[in-house]
């Protein structure tokens, strides 16, 4: 599904952020990656989401090149993948169900299956009870399963899950993974990135770690360490 060909970036500066990276994600898999700041992770998702280009090497896309899209081509791609992210980027003048009808409007939805779908992904997330709330009215527990089921709703093929624990407490961490363990089970794809050990040894799941730039370990073990 996804697929790293020996990708180098190195910025106008001459920083090195990713050098010979070759990697593969499968459909349905769950993947956590890991490593200490400036490893290389975030620019490794922006090169997916085509926000950066490789200077050597090409990212795939279900065999293809997602560097040579054009700009509507890009686009439409990005409707394949749903991002959260630790911020949750919620609209504070807006309601839970707005939030997540916005997305859907901006994919070009019918009002008839955002007011299907938008209940539905709500009860995925266990948070229907609090669909009229504005963000403010919300733990921060509660805004990322928002910001969870905004990305999920347009059903893409693969949810990205950037440090979206890093200002919870442990309690709403553990229910956050859950959901995107369910969310995995139901047949989506998912790239974590976080810091957290915890969380890596509870998934047991694919972890690929990487450091100043390299994939310096990739296996299916679940546990955290470089």
């Amino acid at each position: 599904m996804i697929f790293f060909d020996r990708v180098s970036k190195v910025y106008p500066d001459s920083s090195v952020a990713l050098e010979n990276v070759t990697l593969s994600i499968e459909p349905r898999e769950f993947i956590s990656i890991v490593g200490p700041s400036g490893a290389g992770k975030t620019t490794l998702l922006k090169l997916f989401l085509v926000e950066e280009r490789p200077t050597e090497g090409a990212v795939f896309y279900n065999d293809t090149n997602v560097h040579t899209l054009g700009r509507g081509e890009i686009d439409k791609f990005r409707r394949n993948v749903g991002m959260v992210f630790q911020d949750f980027r919620l609209l504070p003048n807006k309601t839970v169900y707005e939030n997540i009808a916005f997305t859907m409007e901006a994919s070009g939805r019918t009002d008839e299956e955002i007011e299907a779908d938008v209940p539905h992904v709500l009860e995925l997330v266990d948070l229907l009870p609090k669909i009229w709330n504005f963000p403010h009215e919300l733990s921060g527990g509660e805004k990322q399963r928002v910001a969870i089921a905004r990305a999920l709703v347009n059903e893409p093929d693969v949810i990205i899950a950037d440090e979206p624990t890093g200002n919870l407490d442990p309690v709403n961490t553990y229910d956050v993974v859950q959901i995107l363990k369910k969310i995995n089970d139901l047949g989506t794809t998912v790239i974590l990135t976080t810091h957290n050990k915890g969380i890596i040894d509870s998934l047991g799941k694919r972890v690929i770690a990487m450091d100043k730039g390299r994939v310096v370990r990739d296996d299916r073990s679940g546990k955290y360490y470089v």
